[in-house]
């Protein structure tokens, strides 16, 4: 496979992730039963970013979703289901979103593989725009609110004593490394799966500082310097 053909993976993977996930709680065929399904799931998702894991009651759902307290009991047949297939959702969400955004991000780095390894330019290029795709993820998440940092912080956590979670949340990060081993290996690393790692880590501290920070405090500019260190150690040549 060549790098330009490479730079499809992270897309697709994303997309068969968000295909592959599956479900805990009673399965629907009507339309309008998948549509309270659905609702229940996602005020389940509004009360763990409002109130936290412990906040995730049956009652405090159905009050949330506006549903009779029996259909929570209907769909779900106790918590530990609920709050799976609420971070399922979420799954299913981010990934299907991840899949059309390097969809479009792969085209710009295919034009860019050939000529990178030559010239120093076209590599600095390149650089910049891997930052400024990860500062960008970083501050829409930041400006949503908050809401969907909070709910991947809580799947993380949930996923270590859930192991219907643990592949799943396995997954969805390998399709962090996935995206930036594949970067990392078309600017010239050395060792693009180890930098891979470390980058990933780094938009991780990014996301932390903007929950404990806020977006409005959040220093992007001191952000996007740590990465551009990083990456001019990576691909200096």
């Amino acid at each position: 496979m060549t790098l330009s053909a490479a730079f499809e993976c992270p897309a697709k993977l994303a997309g068969e992730l968000a295909d592959s996930v599956q479900y805990q709680g009673r399965k629907t065929s009507r339309q309008g039963s998948e549509q309270r399904r659905l609702a229940i799931l996602d005020a389940t998702l509004r009360i763990i970013v409002r109130d936290g894991l412990r906040g995730v009651r049956h009652r405090a759902v159905a009050a949330e979703a506006g549903v009779p307290l029996s259909a929570t009991t209907y769909y779900f047949k106790d918590i530990r289901d609920l709050i799976t297939d609420s971070f399922v959702l979420f799954v299913e969400r981010s990934s299907a979103s991840l899949s059309l955004l390097w969809a479009d991000v792969a085209r710009d780095f295919q034009r860019l593989v050939e000529p990178v390894a030559s010239d120093p330019q076209v590599r600095r290029q390149m650089a910049e725009r891997v930052i400024a795709l990860m500062v960008a993820h970083v501050e829409a998440k930041a400006r949503e609110g908050n809401a969907e940092l909070l709910v991947e912080l809580a799947f993380r956590q949930e996923a270590l004593t859930n192991p219907t979670l643990t592949p799943l949340a396995l997954s969805h990060q390998q399709l962090r490394y996935q995206f930036a081993e594949l970067a990392l290996r078309a600017l010239g690393s050395a060792a693009p799966v180890e930098d891979a790692q470390v980058l990933t880590t780094l938009v991780l501290r990014m996301e932390y500082h903007a929950l404990v920070d806020g977006v409005e405090n959040l220093d992007i500019e001191g952000q996007r310097a740590v990465l551009q260190r990083f990456l001019d150690l990576v691909i200096r040549a």
